[in-house]
């Protein structure tokens, strides 16, 4: 009966101290841009592909930033180190991939945009 317990103990602390993970991608428009570029010739080509991260922690429930937050601060870094301003670039396919991990008392969320960069030849 003594080793029974021992053993019931050391899965039940295994079992409390482990961690869950949910990735998810947005595959909705995230995007309200108001550009429109018709690429129907051969005037560009694909120079790199760039990305933005940001993530908050919660402790139950409390702190980090709101979704809509971590979205923004996450483009906002991917438009940083894109650094298309002044140049004849652009940003295209954008995608927003969420990853949510969870522990016993915290939950870390991280949200990751990534796109292609394209400039135009012509």
């Amino acid at each position: 009966m003594n080793k029974f317990i021992k053993v019931a103990i050391i899965v039940l602390s295994m079992t409390s101290l482990s961690s869950c993970a949910v990735h998810s991608g947005l595959v909705s428009n995230q995007n309200n841009n108001t550009t429109e570029v018709v690429l129907t010739k051969n005037n560009y080509k694909i120079i790199e592909r760039v990305q933005g991260e940001s993530e908050a922690r919660y402790v139950l429930g409390f702190g980090g930033l709101k979704k809509n937050g971590l979205i923004a601060k996450a483009k906002s870094n991917m438009l940083e180190n894109a650094d298309i301003i002044g140049s004849s670039k652009a940003v295209i396919n954008e995608t927003v991939e969420l990853k949510q991990s969870f522990f016993p008392f915290v939950t870390k969320v991280k949200v990751i945009v990534s796109a292609y960069i394209v400039e135009f030849t012509e």
